[in-house]
This record gives structure tokens, C-alpha cells and sequence, in this order.
């Protein structure tokens, strides 16, 4: 069992509170919170198309309004949240507060641009999150990043799952506007929280007072990283898949297959359902086995499992794909996570992450508006292929990325 952290409290590094151990299951909880909101704005996503009378165009545009905004901090962020080291706890506090007042601009958007305004408030508070929270775990726990920040993806996955069937639950009752709003105080609720408990998880070591010129140095050398930019390549292909995926399938199944919001949404939380035991697990086994022999034959099921939906495309089967897909589908991002902290110093952790981030969430940004033209032009299955390719893409390049320090094994 995990314990609090493995770090030493030196005389000018502040207690972490409660001795560690709200590190873990305060961060898994804050992106629960994270993931809640995504997945149920995605659930809704038919009752919004309804309601500004989009195409399936349109309903990408909103998910691609989101990657820009992932996008357009991601390095900055990385850049900055490396440099505050010492401030994680007010910036993963400051995320959750964001968070509620982008889902406040959703619920009360009379208008599409400002529904674009909202989703990127939400995009950018959650895509900050992730720098230092991932950081934080990396640092304090540096032997067992991989399962320590698939726990942390396992609080991402229970928002997932539990998100999309409460959200399909309540549309019976309640407008979309008005359940988007309510779910404004869970996060704002816990920004509150996190001032407290995330107060000292920066760590304060002679690496965080390194000159700004030695900084700067690390920062260029690691652009230049071949390693670092195949891993980019390959979150590019990954998310532009995922994005794709989570943008039409719910269309899919409320405009092909006639299902009912409760029913849309059970299915969409099985997507990650499975990802609640498969996270630890494959983590786990990337720490003892290498990145590369989990992550590896993880993208190529994600192909795989993606192409069944084509020969599965009703009732129970139908069911079981979709969960079968889900296998690897989000417990692939800490594995890559750990993969780009093995390659990266402790230093520059959340620049390198950044980068990656960026370089990943920018090829995404078109992503679902492709997904959206296929889906109105050819249908679903055109989609599907689409989403199998980028998996099998992701599979090549990550096959020739070069084994990180860490993961020589």
C-alpha cells in the first residue's frame, strides 16, 4: 500500500499536510471532479445540439474549441507551473475554482460563442491541473510513478463513469443548462478544500532554485529531445483518436440507435468503466515491465477494439465492444505520462509534459470537426476507421520512439 510521501522534510521544506498523506487521494478526488464535468458535458452533447440547432459540424466545433484552449496553455503552463514550484497547492486550488466558472458560463450561455467560451474555461482550468498534480506525484513518489499516477488516473476514471450515468439520469429531469450549473459547486467546494490540503506539495530542493539562465538551458535542450518528440507524436495520434471517439459516438447513439439519455449515458461510462481496475494494473505493471511492453500492445487493442464497433453495432454486443474498448483506452495516459517524466529531469518535469501536451492537443484541435464532416457524410463507420487509423498511427511511431532512462529495461 501506498504511504505518504517518500520524501524527507528538510528544515526549509515545509510538512506536507497530514504528513503526506492527502497527496494521493486529494488529487485522484480533484480530477474526479475534472473528469465528471467533461464526461457529462459530453452526455449532453445531443440535448446542445438540439438546442442551438447544430450539424454534426458544429457539435465538433465545440469540442475542438476545447483542444485549442488545451492547447494554447499547455507549454506556457508547463514553463510556468515548473518555475512555481513552491505554489503548486494555490495553482491546483485556483484550477477547481476555474473549473466552476466555466460550468456556470455553460449553464447560463443564451449563445454558441459564449458556450465556446465556457468549454475553454473548463479545458484550460483541467489541462493546468495535470502539470503540477502529475509533477507532484512524480517528484514525491519517483520509484513508483507509474502506478502512483495511475491511481491518480483512476480518480479521473471514476468522474468518467460516474459523470456520464448520473448526468443520463438526471437529463429525464433536468435541463442541460441547469444540471451543468449545479454541478458548479462540487469544484468550487474543493478549490476551497485544496488551499489547505495542497498548501506545501511543491517541493522546495536546490533544483527549484536553479538560475533562471541554467533553467533556460535544460528547457532548450529538452526541445531539441528526440524522444520527447516522438511522445508528442504519439499523444497527438491518441488524442485526435479519443477526441474524435468521445465527440461522435454520443450522437451516434442518440441519432442511429435511438437510445434513451439514461441509456446514452450508461454506455459512454462504460467506455471507462473497465479503466477503474485496468489503470493500477497496467501502471503497475509499466513500472515493473517497461513503458514500451504495456503501452505497445495497449494502443494496438485500442485499433483493434475500435474497428469491433463496426461488427457490433447493436444491443448487448454492442455493449461489450464498447466497454472492451475501454480496456486501454484511458488507462493509456498515465503509462505515457510516466513515460515523458522517465525521459525528462525533475527540473523541467512539467515543461517536458507541457510540450507534449501541446504539441498532442494541437493536432487534436481538428480532430473532431473531421470526425463531425465524416459523421454527416458517410456516417459512423467512415468515423470509425478514422479513429482505428489514428490508434495504429499512434502504435507505429510510439514502436520507434527511443527507450527513456527510466524504461531501459
Amino acid at each position: 500500500m501506498l504511504k505518504g510521501s517518500n520524501t524527507t522534510t528538510t528544515s526549509d521544506e515545509p510538512r506536507l499536510a497530514l504528513g503526506g498523506r492527502t497527496i494521493i487521494p486529494g488529487l485522484a478526488v480533484g480530477h474526479a471532479a475534472f473528469h465528471w464535468v467533461v464526461q457529462s458535458f459530453v452526455v449532453a452533447l445531443p440535448e446542445i445540439q438540439q438546442t442551438f440547432g447544430l450539424s454534426g459540424v458544429g457539435v465538433g466545433g465545440i469540442l475542438a474549441a476545447r483542444e485549442l484552449a488545451t492547447a494554447a496553455v499547455k507549454l506556457p503552463g508547463g514553463v510556468a507551473v515548473d518555475a512555481l514550484r513552491r505554489y503548486w497547492g494555490t495553482v491546483l486550488a485556483a484550477c477547481l475554482g476555474a473549473s466552476a466558472l466555466g460550468l456556470l458560463i455553460l449553464g447560463s450561455s443564451p449563445v454558441y460563442p459564449l458556450l465556446l467560451v465556457g468549454i475553454a474555461v473548463v479545458a484550460i482550468s483541467h489541462s493546468i491541473w495535470h502539470l503540477p498534480a502529475s509533477a507532484a506525484l512524480s517528484h514525491h513518489y519517483s520509484e513508483r510513478r507509474g502506478v502512483t499516477l495511475a491511481i491518480h488516473g483512476v480518480g479521473g476514471s471514476v468522474g468518467d463513469v460516474a459523470g456520464p450515468v448520473v448526468t443520463g439520469a438526471l437529463l429525464a429531469y433536468l435541463t442541460w443548462r441547469g444540471l451543468l450549473s449545479i454541478y458548479a459547486v462540487a469544484p468550487l467546494f474543493l478549490g476551497i478544500v485544496a488551499i489547505w490540503a495542497f498548501r506545501n506539495i511543491g517541493p522546495r530542493s536546490e533544483e527549484e532554485r536553479a538560475e533562471t539562465t541554467e533553467r533556460s538551458e535544460v528547457t532548450r535542450r529538452l526541445l531539441r529531445s528526440p524522444v520527447l518528440w516522438g511522445l508528442a507524436a504519439v499523444y497527438g495520434f491518441r488524442a485526435m483518436a479519443l477526441v474524435a471517439l468521445v465527440t461522435i459516438l454520443p450522437l451516434y447513439l442518440d441519432n442511429d440507435l435511438g437510445l434513451s439519455p439514461s441509456s446514452r449515458g450508461v454506455h459512454v461510462g462504460l467506455l471507462i468503466a473497465i479503466g477503474l481496475v485496468a489503470k493500477p494494473l497496467t501502471g503497475y505493471l509499466s513500472d515493473k515491465l517497461g513503458r514500451k511492453q504495456v503501452l505497445g500492445p495497449g494502443l494496438v487493442w485500442s485499433c483493434a477494439l475500435a474497428l469491433g464497433l463496426l461488427l457490433f453495432d447493436s444491443g448487448v454486443l454492442l455493449t461489450a465492444c464498447i466497454a472492451l474498448l475501454g480496456l486501454f483506452l484511458y488507462p493509456d495516459q498515465p503509462i505515457l505520462t510516466a513515460t515523458v517524466f522517465d525521459a525528462v529531469d525533475s527540473e523541467v518535469a512539467s515543461t517536458g509534459l507541457g510540450f507534449v501536451s501541446f504539441v498532442g492537443s494541437l493536432m487534436a484541435v481538428a480532430s473532431p470537426l473531421i470526425a463531425g464532416g465524416l459523421y454527416e457524410g458517410l456516417g459512423f463507420e467512415a468515423v470509425v476507421y478514422y479513429v482505428a487509423g489514428l490508434f495504429g498511427l499512434a502504435t507505429v511511431v510510439f514502436v520507434g520512439v527511443p527507450r527513456a532512462k527510466r524504461d531501459a529495461k
